[in-house]
């Protein structure tokens, strides 16, 4: 059974409503569901419009009680049209677009409900709302049948005000979903260059086959998972394997799609299409992930699933007997009292207006938290992953070696290799030539790149060789002087790379890609809250050792591909651990969405910060145990939110079924719960994380 890739509901292919993205087809529980997916910013939108709609009715009732207050409208309160008060007219027509305008989507959503034969929390507040505004409508027009109806229709615009805005806020947490499957999508090009009869033309890359041969030119993104069978370049595959370093690639060699093609003209076979490729497994990963149920944010509506019913009972109980020991006006006061106090509207925003109260405390470190059930399990954690391009290093390469020989000294050796490499693209080159300053970089003469080899140049009436062993063997140039070093460099994971002046050996430039300033403090900062560090690559075991050995981290997991590491979190999460994914990338995007916390770096793609449930807007890895600590200290106040939101009502509802509950002071007692959810969320600014 498919599901909604927005609420997570398991839904009926035949019943469902479908949607074609792409060349995948979806399918949605509900058009709002439909429509949120399709385009989030518009739902967002019309959601916003009755939120305001809410709150500017809110803020309208209360300034006319405050005049009346202050006895500044006194001969308006006492005016009286066709019999009816004109002061309460005026709260009736301001709150009648809000209850049947603003609240129709919690009206629509309780009837779905009762049609369902299900009791959720859209049912309570609807039926307290209606309940309020009914009273407080028969009381305008018909004083006698309801006495001592003032008040209602403000209770109704409470109502209703706090609930909409709490699903705004839980709105605009969700639609990432959405995004982040979108943008992943976007990262495929939408058209091919396929050779057809000895001609090449331009074809939707829907249209392309298993088996059709492909013209990849430089620069342009590979269209899909395909085998070179002509040509040779670098591929840069950062975008989906993480990895800094682009990938050459030769006749034979596999190539990904959506990666790109940095410099030389390739000829590829089609292998995968469609759904079977990388890309489309990653987003079918992430989409899974992301589906499924999130406990947190389903606690409220379970426990009123409960509570209803109970409510429901209590106050017919209560009417039917002060129906029959007193009369209806008392009876129905009593009812009216019960649902009143049991409004869950604190229960509705308890989650939301803590997470908004920990979104706003984390902005000032630089964290963001996108959810609740994120919260929820970061105070559980035992298990930190990160992944290493770009995460725990700089992402690029950088030179950390220079040995000299043969009388020459480092700095000859280095200007030398610059000169020879500065008009390459590839990263070796760019780090070698940053490390002098293109500005310092005489131009060299001659210069050739040999594939898969290194380069030759001319500089100052000297031949230049810079690359690997292969290029010195076939050039005859004796390395046996610089094989001891070349080894302990290679030893370490460092790309190490001879250069050679006039057929000798003359130095070693070696590079690597480093791990970022703070990387070591946060990996012990991490250890000494009792968390196990690990980290996954898709780069060789050497490399990722060499890099661990320096964090202090013990456990590595290397050499796995982008869409393998969502299978290695699921064997740590099958050990019983929850754990927290912490990247960058699009390769990490997966990893993210199925580990229980991800935690997306805000200096990597949008899309790896879409499937994070805390995002660190900082390039900073110290900010991944402030986002634990803060996402811990979120979690309490939600707790202590929940569990006063029933403290409230739950003491309040036998007061009120005795009659010893006026439905004014009911509704005062429901928002003074709203109330102490809103100003106990607010305590979060005053924590101090330590930084």
């Amino acid at each position: 059974m498919p599901r909604d890739p927005v609420c997570g509901m398991i839904v009926d292919k035949d019943k469902a409503i479908k949607r074609k993205i792409g060349d995948r087809e979806y399918y949605f529980c509900s058009e709002t569901c439909a429509r949120t997916y399709e385009a989030p910013e518009q739902e967002l939108r019309s959601m916003k419009r009755r939120v305001t709609l809410a709150l500017l009715g809110a803020v309208s009732v209360a300034a006319l009680r405050v005049l009346a207050m202050l006895g500044l409208v006194v001969a308006f309160m006492t005016l009286e049209f066709a019999g009816v008060s004109v002061w309460e007219l005026a709260f009736f027509v301001i709150s009648a677009p809000i209850v049947w305008i603003a609240g129709w989507s919690i009206h629509y959503g309780a009837y779905k409900a009762l049609k369902t034969r299900n009791i959720n929390m859209d049912v309570l507040i609807s039926t307290g709302t209606l309940a309020g505004w009914f009273y407080g409508t028969i009381s305008t027009f018909f004083p006698t049948l309801a006495p001592g109806g003032h008040g209602y229709f403000e209770i109704a615009i409470g109502i209703l005000a706090f609930v909409l805005l709490g699903k705004f806020i839980e709105e605009t947490i969700r639609r990432r979903s959405a995004a982040a499957i979108r943008q992943l999508l976007e990262l495929q090009p939408t058209i091919a260059r396929v050779l057809k009869d000895g001609n090449e033309v331009e074809a939707p890359i829907d249209d392309v086959q298993v088996g059709d041969i492909l013209i990849v030119k430089p620069g342009e993104k590979i269209p899909t998972d395909g085998k070179v069978i002509s040509g040779y370049s670098s591929v840069d595959e950062k975008i989906l394997t993480g990895e800094s370093i682009p990938v050459e690639k030769s006749v034979g060699s596999e190539v990904i799609g959506a990666t790109i093609n940095k410099n030389g003209l390739l000829k590829i076979e089609a292998t995968k299409v469609g759904t079977n490729t990388a890309l489309m497994q990653i987003v079918s990963l992430v989409e899974e992930a992301q589906a499924s149920s999130a406990p947190v944010q389903k606690l409220a509506d379970r426990v009123v699933s409960y509570f209803v019913p109970i409510v429901f009972t209590a106050a017919v109980v209560a009417f039917t007997y002060w129906f029959f020991t007193t009369n209806f006006s008392t009876a129905f006061l009593v009812l009216l009292a019960i649902l009143l106090i049991a409004c869950p509207c604190a229960l509705g925003i308890a989650t939301p207006a803590a997470i908004l109260a920990g979104v706003g405390k984390g902005a000032e470190y630089g964290i963001l938290l996108r959810g609740g059930e994120y919260v929820e399990k970061a105070r559980k954690l035992h298990t930190i992953v990160f992944d290493k391009t770009g995460t725990l290093t700089k992402g690029e390469p950088m030179v950390t070696d220079i040995i000299a020989y043969g009388g020459y000294k480092k700095e000859d050796v280095l200007q030398a290799a610059a000169s020879a490499e500065k008009g390459s693209e590839h990263p070796l080159a760019e780090a070698i030539v940053k490390t002098v300053g293109n500005s310092n970089i005489p131009d060299a003469e001659a210069f050739e790149a040999i594939p898969g080899h290194g380069v030759k140049a001319k500089y100052e009436d000297k031949q230049i060789l810079l690359g690997n062993r292969k290029l010195m063997k076939d050039n005859n140039v004796s390395i046996e002087t610089t094989e001891k070093s070349l080894q302990e460099l290679e030893e370490q994971g460092k790309t190490a790379m001879i250069l050679a002046i006039n057929g000798k050996a003359a130095g070693i430039i070696a590079a690597m890609d480093t791990p970022k300033e703070n990387a070591a403090t946060a990996i012990k900062r991490l250890k000494s809250m009792g968390l196990e560090v690990a980290m996954l690559t898709g780069d060789n075991e050497r490399t990722a050792k060499t890099i661990a050995t320096q964090l202090g981290i013990d456990t590595v997991i290397a050499n796995v591909l982008p869409w393998e590491k969502v299978d290695a979190i699921k064997k740590l999460q099958a050990e019983g651990k929850v754990v927290a994914m912490v990247g960058d990338g699009v390769n990490d995007a997966p990893a993210l969405a199925q580990s229980d916390v991800g935690i997306a770096i805000g200096s990597g793609t949008d899309i790896a910060k879409e499937t994070g449930g805390i995002v660190l807007i900082k390039d900073d890895l110290r900010d991944v145990a402030l986002g634990i600590e803060l996402s811990q200290a979120t979690m309490k106040k939600i707790k202590q939110n929940l569990f006063w939101a029933f403290i409230y009502n739950t003491i309040s509802i036998p007061i009120a079924a005795a009659n010893l509950l006026n439905p004014v002071i009911a509704a005062a007692a429901m928002a003074m719960s709203s109330l102490f959810v809103v100003s106990n969320s607010a305590l979060l600014k005053r924590l101090k994380l330590k930084t």
